[in-house]
């Protein structure tokens, strides 16, 4: 069985994966924290 031994691929499967969980952590930190941090530069653009 070759496709045990081909290490290589296997290692750039793990990278992906945790890129693409990298990108859902960014994803739902910026979905839950966008509208407060829209409200706090609006409330600082009123004021100036």
């Amino acid at each position: 069985m070759l496709f045990l031994f081909n290490e290589k691929g296997q290692g750039m499967v793990e990278y992906a994966l945790i890129l693409v969980l990298v990108a859902m952590v960014v994803i739902v930190a910026l979905t839950v924290t966008g509208p407060i941090i829209r409200n706090t530069f609006d409330t600082i653009n009123a004021s100036l």
